[in-house]
């Protein structure tokens, strides 16, 4: 079973989730890729778009062992019919926990059979020098992984006369998902040091939900901001930090309990 085209649909604040679907059409031997971003605000205003004949890759990053909020209703315009799809999460070194089977229901619900499944390892969203959680992720064997997944994938399809014949896959997860409270975060956010910024604007162009804006200083939206740290990662002069000491007090905990390093699943 062929198919003339590969999607790739994902929501990728600070890239690592499209470096992975990347590696993985680079497995499958694709020769078509178009790309559906769903990291930026226009994002939410795009107009429905069917997925019918051919293969899509859907990507999120997880966001304390949960698919983002953010990300469902911009995945919720790509509707499918029996559209085959492998379902990546990507986790910063700590757990995937339902976030997985989560979104490999919600895809069903959207009509996409999940013929494959896969939680990758990215540098964690709150990691620098201090934390070095997963620094550098995904890496070559990370990569390398990927592509093998694709290849996977690829012999799968292969034989196949239609995407009845394949076998679906259930990932592993709990139901009902995992709680998560986020009330206490629910006003943080990074902050910039006024001192460093130069008033660039990258930190404005890459926040996936409008948060931030460019006056005589930087301003951020406290009750906007899902801390993915796009902004910090991104700053060309490190003037985008998170100085928060709830937030600091999570991510040093993660960072302290989960150095070992965690190894590429995939399920098919």
């Amino acid at each position: 079973m062929d198919f003339e085209i590969v999607k790739l649909a994902y929501f990728s604040p600070t890239g690592t989730t499209r470096q992975i679907l990347k590696a993985v059409t680079e497995g499958l031997g694709a020769a078509n890729v178009e790309h559906i971003d769903l990291t930026l605000p226009q994002a939410e205003t795009q107009a429905p778009t069917e997925i019918r004949d051919e293969l899509i890759l859907l990507g999120v990053p997880v966001y304390e062992g949960r698919v983002p909020t953010t990300a469902i209703p911009r995945l919720s315009q790509l509707k499918a019919d029996k559209t085959p799809a492998v379902i990546v999460v990507v986790y910063g070194n700590r757990n995937f926990d339902d976030a997985l089977l989560e979104f490999h229901d919600f895809a069903k619900e959207l009509g996409y059979l999940p013929i494959a499944c896969g939680a990758f390892i990215g540098e964690h969203s709150f990691a620098n020098e201090d934390r070095p959680l997963a620094i550098g992720r995904p890496d070559a064997d990370d990569l390398k992984a990927a592509q093998e997944f694709g290849a996977q994938i690829r012999a799968k399809m292969n034989g196949l006369d239609s995407i009845n014949e394949a076998s679906l896959i259930k990932p592993p997860g709990n139901k009902p998902y995992r709680e998560i409270d986020r009330s206490g975060l629910a006003d943080r956010s990074a902050v910039t040091k006024d001192e460093d910024c130069t008033l660039c604007g990258d930190c404005a162009l890459l926040c996936p939900v409008g948060a931030i804006t460019i006056e005589d200083t930087v301003k951020t939206d406290n009750m906007a901001c899902i801390l993915c740290n796009a902004c910090v990662k991104n700053c060309p002069t490190g003037a985008r930090v998170v100085d928060d000491p709830m937030i600091n007090k999570i991510a040093n905990w993660v960072s302290r309990n989960f150095q070992a390093r965690r190894e590429p699943q995939t399920f098919l």
